[in-house]
């Protein structure tokens, strides 16, 4: 079936799935393949379900039913889809990468641009080679803007990504030391996500810069650009002060307030405010859009217990977030303070040494208690009483009784599959 063809059975479903068990009537089932599932088992059941067709890629379906589409790659057929779908409407797309902070970020962007127009932005952070296709496929006559946010953890990924989803307008996050692993190193990282810079540069898109990020400026080598920060050069300068629970950013006589926890966020704020006004909204809807923000769950929420506060951003971590996300709290808190931190993964061959410098960095600090969880953490010999270790999650469950912390500020730091969120039970 060619893309024509497709396009026009697509237009006439209730949209695309690649789950069998949550398919609805006449969606659209593309089978994909995973690390420990092939989506052509569940074609049938699909069908079976409601939905309108089956893309496959398995030769042995190829007549097992009328409603089955064989196909050379399904995932490559879910990609051409979705862009074909973005080119059809005349929509400005937003792309961001970067290693932290993408998806408050993209988050920050929607709430404000959906203050004036009709916006779609990444579900989560399915922000990889198929979750950038399931949003573009969300964008209708009606839409606007659409806010990508795009995932790498190796060389040419934001490249595909880019090819995809065409941004008209792009920027970085920050470059930190996340995915090692596939990366390499810190060249590798920033060679990766400038990618987003080249595809824009090449077709004519327009790039938003942080000015106080000297690496971001060598790297945005065109005319077609806009920047921010607290160097006052920027075309949106801007001040940084933090008040109670708000971080506040003084911009253009205007005073922006936003309810989130961590300095390190203002960089985040100040870059969606930047976009907001690049795109034409008043100061009023810009600020709108801040005060409906919320944190998603897992990040940078702040929750309170039995007296404790606790700071819980246990959805990700790298050696530059888990960095930030320390100093901040140590700076912010004074007394009666603990930490709980997580395994950093996907840093390959750095991973002893990056673990160790952050041991080395909490020697320094004044903490009652440093918890630590996972098995990189537990290969390091420390001396100082106050650092407890645990294989895993569940391990610190057991070994502490957690309902006797009171009145402590508590920060809690690690990888996804550490689940340091089962803590909060």
């Amino acid at each position: 079936m060619d893309i024509q063809n497709l396009y026009s059975q697509f237009q006439s479903s209730n949209g695309v799935s690649i789950d069998s068990r949550s398919i609805k009537k006449d969606e659209i089932f593309f089978s994909i393949k995973g690390e420990n599932f092939d989506g052509n088992n569940f074609a049938l059941d699909a069908l079976n379900r409601g939905a309108k067709l089956s893309i496959v890629d398995d030769p042995k379906l190829k007549n097992e039913n009328d409603k089955i589409i064989f196909v050379e790659n399904s995932l490559k057929e879910l990609q051409n889809l979705s862009r074909y779908n973005r080119s059809k409407f005349d929509v400005k797309v937003i792309g961001l990468t970067g290693s932290n902070g993408k998806t408050t970020t993209k988050n920050l962007i929607c709430n404000i641009l959906s203050q004036k127009y009709n916006t779609v932005c990444t579900y989560g952070n399915l922000n990889n080679h198929i979750g950038v296709p399931l949003t573009l496929l969300n964008i209708k006559p009606e839409t606007e803007i659409a806010v990508i946010e795009m995932g790498a953890n190796h060389i040419g990924e934001i490249e595909n990504l880019c090819q995809i989803c065409m941004p008209d307008i792009g920027l970085i996050t920050n470059f930190g030391s996340a995915h090692l692993e596939g990366f390499g190193d810190l060249k590798g990282v920033i060679k990766g996500k400038t990618e987003i810079y080249r595809y824009l540069i090449k077709n004519y898109g327009h790039i938003i810069i942080n000015n106080d990020d000297s690496i971001q400026k060598e790297e945005c080598k065109t005319d077609l650009y806009s920047s921010f920060g607290k160097d006052k050069s920027s075309d949106f300068v801007f001040e940084y002060t933090k008040e109670l629970d708000k971080l506040v950013l003084l911009n253009d006589n205007y005073r922006f307030s936003c309810k989130i926890y961590g300095t390190y966020n203002f960089p985040n704020i100040a870059s969606a405010i930047s976009i907001g006004r690049f795109l034409d909204l008043d100061s009023d809807q810009i600020q709108t859009g801040l005060t409906k923000f919320q944190t998603e769950e897992n990040r940078s929420e702040v929750l309170q217990y039995q007296g404790n506060t606790i700071y819980l951003d246990a959805y990700n971590a790298n050696p530059t977030s888990m960095i930030a996300a320390i100093n901040n709290f140590n700076k912010d808190i004074k007394d009666n303070k603990m930490i709980i931190l997580g395994d950093m993964l996907e840093l390959g061959d750095f991973s002893k040494d990056e673990h160790e410098k952050i041991i080395d960095r909490l020697y320094k600090m004044d903490f009652e208690f440093v918890y630590l969880v996972g098995k990189n953490f537990s290969s390091i010999n420390i001396s100082d009483s106050r650092f407890k270790k645990f294989n895993d999650t569940e391990q610190l469950i057991r070994g502490l009784d957690l309902t006797k912390i009171k009145n402590k500020s508590i920060l809690i730091k690690g990888s996804r599959s550490i689940g340091l969120e089962k803590l909060i039970n």
